[in-house]
């Protein structure tokens, strides 16, 4: 569930259920955005584990509720509990490529149009959009750092919307620029922050928060280098 972006403490009340369900007394959980730590007993040992891929997939996290609400309601056994949580594992879930920046460049457009482009911009943001959401996936594959993935994707926005506002395809820089950059805003890191924060998990509500800052900060400094050379 922390690899696919859920929230922390939806991460240890899933573990203490099933915890519970399968009679351990005492359960003692605890989730951060990149560790996990369980004992059923004080004086047991711990058991942790590392997080180092993470990602967003709302489809797994779904299902890993769903395995879960069966198991403590009693209609799976822990064998198919744990044989049905390795399937959802080991299954890709995710879009293909061309799936995901087809979405994005149709996202982008859409969004142009919202935050108040006339119909003019819908092609310029589409295009950039659609490019620099690849331009990421591509970067991302190499360097496998979100950070650098997503200002070098910025940068190929921003300079793409320029080229094409320059040469009179589109009305407005700053409506294709907001409009293509959407769909690399980290909304879903700033909801988790939000929720753990009001849950009372500050650790790794902080801690999401700065992530989603640090990739704003990556989105606009991405954007302001072409613009610095116009």
């Amino acid at each position: 569930m922390l690899e696919s972006g859920a929230e922390t403490y939806r991460v240890e009340d899933t573990m203490n259920r099933m915890a519970h369900v399968y009679g351990l007394m005492d359960v003692q959980s605890y989730a951060a955005p990149t560790a996990i730590h369980f004992s059923t007993d004080r004086s047991a040992a711990a058991h942790f584990m590392r997080i180092s891929n993470r990602s967003n997939d709302l489809q797994k996290i779904a299902d890993v509720n769903h395995i879960s609400r069966q198991f403590t309601a009693g209609t799976l056994t822990l064998e198919e509990a744990l044989d049905l949580l390795h399937k959802v594992e080991h299954h890709d879930m995710t879009f293909s490529y061309w799936t995901q920046i087809l979405a994005a460049a149709l996202v982008s457009g859409a969004f142009a149009i919202m935050f108040g482009g006339g119909g003019e911009d819908f092609l310029p943001a589409l295009i950039a959009g659609g490019v620099g959401y690849g331009a990421m996936l591509i970067v991302n594959e190499v360097v496998r750092m979100r950070f650098v993935a997503d200002f070098f994707s910025s940068v190929v926005i921003g300079a793409l919307a320029i080229f094409m506002i320059h040469y009179g395809l589109g009305a407005s820089l700053e409506k294709v620029i907001i409009g293509a950059v959407m769909p690399l805003v980290p909304g879903l890191h700033i909801t988790n922050a939000v929720r753990d924060l009001l849950a009372g998990h500050l650790v790794a509500g902080v801690s999401k928060g700065m992530e989603a800052t640090l990739t704003a900060f990556a989105i606009g400094a991405g954007v302001a280098v072409p613009i610095a050379f116009m």
